[in-house]
């Protein structure tokens, strides 16, 4: 895939995923993109996909420039963002100046891949979760990869509305309200009695920059989505260990204590793991399944692309179920949240 490529599709899937500032943004980067920069080299030494199921290298540039425009250090450039309305050719003529004049600044940040700490993800999390307590109505040990921020290990302190009813664990710091399409799921969400994540670089939302990067990689004209991840930020307490996951996930699984549900999550975050990584996860979790008991029972709970990179109809949202080895695909949800297809009548 070339770097025009990549940047036409993700044009295409911010359109459709409601944002048109963006489609906008990486339309004019596939016709004026700088040839010969600095970026432009460094972008050419990456291999394999470098689009939305992958590296995601639009979206990484994407981040840099906003994170620039809410650190407040180019006037220039937040001109031409929301909530300011301006000419394609003023939004050109200041995003590609800014791309040679904070050139350091972005060649460093599009080092790390996106984290985005999508808050509205946990509203199809919560409902895997109420599936899984359906199923083994323990207290949950929750293990997330690719944790980033960790906003999605908070989702018990989340309510989930639904049509005429409610699905939350305490009193919620924020309100999710997706488009729900399809039946309930069940209505008792677990308790987690412990939980902890891991991420190569993982963010701490207490500390400004780390927040920084996290509301960057939210899109300018949808400030709704910054509310909600502050909000969430308020609340996150749980450790985020700097590793590989899959290395992590190994001791992670020989922890757990019985009388637990072990739930490991993680959404949109797996097609970041290098293929190796991927094979040695899926076959460690099953080698852990075929050794689980009902004192012990495992939980696997993904939102992940299953091929939709352009977003029309979002990620899979799959719950795996040990001992039994139950395979229950739950049904699709946005990536960004904004709706719930569910496919499993309770």
């Amino acid at each position: 895939m070339t770097l025009a490529r990549a940047f036409a599709d993700q044009s295409i899937s911010c359109s459709r995923l409601g944002s048109p500032f963006m489609g906008r943004l990486f339309d004019m980067l596939a016709h004026h993109w700088p040839r010969g920069s600095r970026l432009d080299r460094y972008f050419a030494t990456f291999d394999g996909d470098i689009g939305p199921a992958g590296a995601s290298l639009p979206l990484r540039l994407a981040g840099g420039l906003h994170a620039l425009v809410l650190k407040g250090s180019t006037p220039d450039l937040a001109e031409v963002y929301p909530p300011n309305e301006v000419t394609d050719d003023k939004l050109r003529d200041a995003v590609i100046h800014s791309l040679h004049a904070d050139q350091d600044f972005l060649l460093d940040w599009v080092t790390s891949a996106p984290q985005t700490n999508e808050v509205r993800r946990s509203a199809a999390l919560m409902a895997g979760a109420a599936v899984v307590n359906s199923h083994f109505p323990l207290p949950l040990w929750l293990s997330e990869l690719g944790a980033s921020g960790g906003l999605n290990m908070m989702w018990d302190h989340f309510e989930l509305l639904l049509p005429e009813t409610r699905l939350y664990a305490r009193a919620p710091v924020l309100s999710l309200q997706p488009r729900w399409q399809g039946a309930l799921p069940p209505l008792r969400l677990p308790r987690i009695a412990g939980r902890a994540g891991v991420d190569l670089n993982p963010l701490d939302p207490q500390k400004p920059d780390d927040l920084l990067r996290m509301t960057a990689f939210l899109w300018p004209d949808q400030p709704e989505r910054l509310a909600l991840t502050r909000a969430a930020a308020s609340v996150m307490d749980a450790p985020i260990d700097k590793g590989d996951a899959i290395d992590w996930l190994y001791a992670r699984l020989h922890g757990a204590p019985e009388g637990h549900v072990h739930l490991i999550q993680h959404t949109v975050a797996w097609q970041y793991f290098p293929q190796p990584a991927q094979d040695r996860g899926r076959s460690m979790i099953e080698a852990a399944g075929a050794k689980a008991t009902a004192d012990t029972p495992l939980a696997w709970l993904s939102l992940e692309t299953d091929g939709d990179t352009k977003g029309a109809k979002g990620a899979a949202l799959v719950l795996r179920l040990w001992p039994g080895d139950l395979w229950l695909p739950l049904g699709r949800a946005d990536f960004h949240g904004r709706w719930v297809q569910w496919d499993r009548a309770n």
